[in-house]
């Protein structure tokens, strides 16, 4: 079993949550970013709300033996760049939701 915590753009929420639940009854331990369908952008909270979002998804990456990135089209925005290069700092292995799509299994 593996903790991962779930990166990527909300506007792909759907597949975030398909993805999880596959990865969740393959044994997984799955970390998600807080989703409230009124409030789909950062934009929708206030400065220090976003930052305390922001600092938990840390904590729980930090707590994660992976993250999990999920780059619909290959899109990867700027928010989930910085959190891939923390991880990385941290030694975390990343893997991305297109190479799951390409059949590749996490052990």
């Amino acid at each position: 079993m593996k903790i991962i915590t779930v990166c990527g753009s909300l506007k792909f929420v759907k597949e975030m949550m398909e993805i999880t639940e596959k990865m969740e009854l393959q044994g997984n331990c799955m970390l998600v970013p807080i989703y409230n369908p009124s409030k789909s952008s950062k934009d929708d909270f206030t400065k220090e709300e976003a930052l305390l979002l922001d600092k938990m998804h840390k904590e729980r990456i930090k707590l994660s033996d992976a993250i999990l990135v999920v780059n619909v089209n290959d899109y990867i925005g700027s928010s989930t760049k910085s959190e891939i290069e923390f991880a990385k700092s941290l030694n975390k292995e990343i893997i991305y939701y297109t190479d799951l799509v390409n059949n590749k299994e996490v052990n």
